[in-house]
């Protein structure tokens, strides 16, 4: 009996070796989480018959360090979810590793060729949620963009003096106006432009604007006026405008002033926006806390291409291993709860870094030694047995 009980013990102690020397393998493996091997007692009746494995047990819920890259494409999950990501056959698959990059076709893809699974983008770049698809990156340039909106938020200063009303408004003439601003406008081919603001105060709470287009005055004014508490009361509503550029479509826009107020302080500009951008090409890839995904120009501008969605599990200790990195629903697991990133339990998500290995190199050495001390005492059961059984033989 004592063969049978320290042969189990050998073949269980041969198993928990093979996890230990796994996990010591895989501790600079991305994404990777150890794996323990659990016992159980084997008996016939009351008689006890060995030990036997259970099963094999890996700490999904515990994460690893973050190792930063500088990747753009290389993501970590912070706190709770697992990346979905979709292999050739169409086989669904969990991860936490975030190695990530793009194919010829501009799907990203992890480095075993799955694609990561997102919500898409319209042809109007606007993001559907309400399907789940493979996240592709259009690669390419971008056309000019004209200019249609500017948003102008400013304090004009209350305390200012009324310009002179003998005097006709110079833009080249400081002296004709209180104060100024510029702004950067596109036409149809993307070529930049100058609109230049000038704010002339003409009474009290009341300010006339006047433009200039690359430098040229304009005939266009707008009247701005103020209550007593510094708010705008007029215009409602923003202002249309129109400038002619040369062998271009006319630019044609609204300026909003909406928020502009008149305090006793200095000018001072908050928001000076404008829409519009010229033709750029493509330069990079960005990845948002929130798993927003854009396309980065050499313009400055970037475009949304998609948001990663991350899935949570009822139960991901039900997860079925498909490596040491990846997983598989079950029927214990339950089925994924998908959502983006930092909504309901899922963690954001950090561009740049990826999340290491959680071995603990000094557990693994620790568990190595003791199991080795267990191989040795079962071997040592087995060899006492044999010199027993070989006593009694030449006994008889």
């Amino acid at each position: 009996m004592s063969y049978e009980i320290a042969s189990s013990g050998l073949n269980a102690v041969n198993q928990q070796l093979d996890s230990i020397s796994n996990n010591i393998a895989n501790s600079g493996t991305v994404g990777y989480k150890s794996q323990t091997t659990q016992f159980a007692s084997m008996y016939a009746g009351s008689q006890a018959m060995g030990v036997s494995v259970s099963g094999t047990a890996q700490s999904i819920s515990r994460g690893g360090s973050m190792i930063a890259t500088g990747n753009a494409l290389d993501l970590a999950i912070n706190n709770g979810g697992f990346f979905v990501t979709t292999d050739p056959n169409g086989g669904v698959s969990y991860t936490r590793a975030g190695s990530f990059t793009t194919d010829k076709n501009g799907y990203i893809v992890n480095t075993s060729g799955a694609q990561l699974q997102g919500y898409p983008v319209d042809a109007n770049g606007v993001l559907q949620e309400g399907s789940v698809t493979s996240l592709q990156i259009q690669s390419g340039s971008i056309p000019a963009q004209a200019t249609t909106e500017m948003d102008f938020t400013a304090n004009l200063d209350s305390t200012s003096e009324v310009v002179d009303p003998t005097k006709t408004f110079d833009a080249s003439d400081s002296n004709t106006y209180t104060s100024s601003y510029t702004t950067s406008v596109y036409d149809s081919l993307g070529n930049e432009h100058t609109v230049g603001q000038y704010f002339v105060k003409t009474a009290d709470n009341t300010w006339q604007v006047h433009y200039t287009f690359d430098g040229e005055e304009q005939t266009t004014t707008t009247s701005l006026q103020f209550d007593t508490n510094g708010k705008l009361t007029n215009p409602t509503a923003p202002v249309p405008m129109t400038f002619q550029a040369p062998g271009a479509d006319d630019i044609t826009l609204t300026l909003d002033y909406g928020n502009c107020t008149q305090y006793g302080s200095d000018f001072a500009v908050a928001t000076n926006a404008a829409d519009g951008y010229a033709s750029a090409d493509q330069n990079g890839v960005q990845v948002d806390a929130d798993g927003k995904v854009y396309a980065t120009y050499s313009n400055g501008e970037r475009m949304l291409q998609g948001q990663v969605v991350l899935a949570t599990f009822p139960d991901e200790d039900g997860l079925q291993a498909v490596s040491g990195t990846a997983w598989e629903e079950t029927g214990e697991s339950g089925a994924p709860l998908l959502g983006a990133p930092g909504t309901g339990s899922t963690g954001t998500l950090s561009a740049g870094y990826l999340e290491g290995s959680n071995v603990d190199i000094t557990s693994e050495l620790v568990d190595l030694m003791t199991a080795q001390r267990n191989y040795q005492a079962n071997t040592k059961v087995i060899s006492a047995s044999n010199q027993l059984d070989q006593a009694l033989f030449q006994a008889m």
